[in-house]
């Protein structure tokens, strides 16, 4: 018996020892960033200067997004309306007169049904012609590349 005592009091240090290591590791336990950490806080900014530099940064946009195309006749709050017809002659083709579709003008869904509707008004109206393109405004400077679109098209 008395052989046992020191194994017994050895395994007891040892067990001892295992659970003083295991209560120091959770208190050194690294917690991942939670929502509750403010970014104005001054926790966040040492947590943010003891992060490795090595990983990348969250806060850098992506420099490889494409920029957002904005519709022209949005951006700049222009009304489309039938008796502006040199407005309207920008979208029809010269050569077809034939109305540029979406991928090619580069404007919203809207505009573009709201433009489709003014030209069909001022045909009607008789001030734009349906075939050709009045050549007065054939010298206006270019809204859109028509060669240029973002999608390929038939002609």
């Amino acid at each position: 018996m008395s052989a046992l005592m020191p194994a017994i009091s050895k395994t007891g240090n040892i067990l001892k020892s295992f659970m003083n290591l295991r209560a120091s590791l959770q208190v050194a336990r690294v917690r991942p960033f939670t929502s509750s950490i403010k970014e104005n806080s001054s926790r966040y900014d040492d947590l943010k200067k003891e992060s490795d530099p090595d990983m990348p940064l969250e806060d850098i946009k992506n420099p490889f997004e494409k920029e957002k195309i904005k519709c022209i006749l949005c951006e700049h709050n222009i009304r489309v309306d039938y008796k502006n017809v040199r407005l309207l002659s920008q979208f029809v083709s010269r050569y077809t007169g034939r109305i540029y579709g979406r991928h090619i003008t580069r404007l919203c869904k809207a505009q573009q049904e709201r433009v489709e509707k003014e030209i069909w008004k001022a045909q009607q109206a008789g001030l734009m012609g349906g075939y050709t393109r009045d050549l007065a405004y054939a010298n206006d400077p270019q809204l859109f590349n028509p060669d240029q679109p973002i999608r390929p098209h038939r002609f």
